[in-house]
């Protein structure tokens, strides 16, 4: 590589929960710099989900946690083209994109879900990742069956 690699951004706590995977996942939530509804947005959908789900123990906050946790994948595949073919070689992902997949497939189905307002839909989505259902964690089994489906071109792993 010719240049020197980007420093990675120092991401600030969020002020209510002082989390700072809250603030990763508001700034993915977040469009045209409007960070304060986004937090608006976010902070509205886990009220909803404690109301949703009132006698599950933990906070909103663990829920919300959980839910990401089950739609994150483990393995993606990579088109790889080897000898004027092209394979689909599955690979493990790092963990940091792990985590901004899991966000941004959660926020990407909340927006295509029904609904009045961003914060019911995406406290749905949210109450549908937990419970294992729902159009983020059906993208995160497609992922998993597509790599292991193609198992066979693992040895081509770059």
């Amino acid at each position: 590589m010719r240049k020197a690699k980007p420093k990675k951004r120092i991401i600030l706590p969020d002020p209510v929960f002082n989390d700072v995977m809250v603030t990763k996942f508001v700034n993915h939530l977040m469009y045209d710099g409007k960070k304060s509804t986004a937090f608006e947005i976010f902070y509205t959908a886990l009220e909803g989900v404690k109301a949703k789900l009132p006698n599950e123990e933990g906070t909103s906050l663990d829920i919300w946690k959980k839910a990401l946790e089950n739609i994150t994948p483990q393995v993606e595949v990579k088109s790889r083209r080897v000898g004027g073919a092209t394979f689909q070689v599955p690979t493990e992902i790092r963990p940091d994109r792990k985590e901004s997949i899991s966000m941004k497939n959660l926020i990407l189905f909340s927006r295509k879900r029904g609904g009045r307002s961003m914060s019911e839909k995406l406290t749905a989505e949210i109450v549908d990742a937990f419970n294992m259902q729902g159009g983020a964690f059906k993208k995160k089994e497609d992922m998993h069956k597509m790599a292991e489906a193609n198992r066979a071109f693992a040895h081509f792993r770059f």
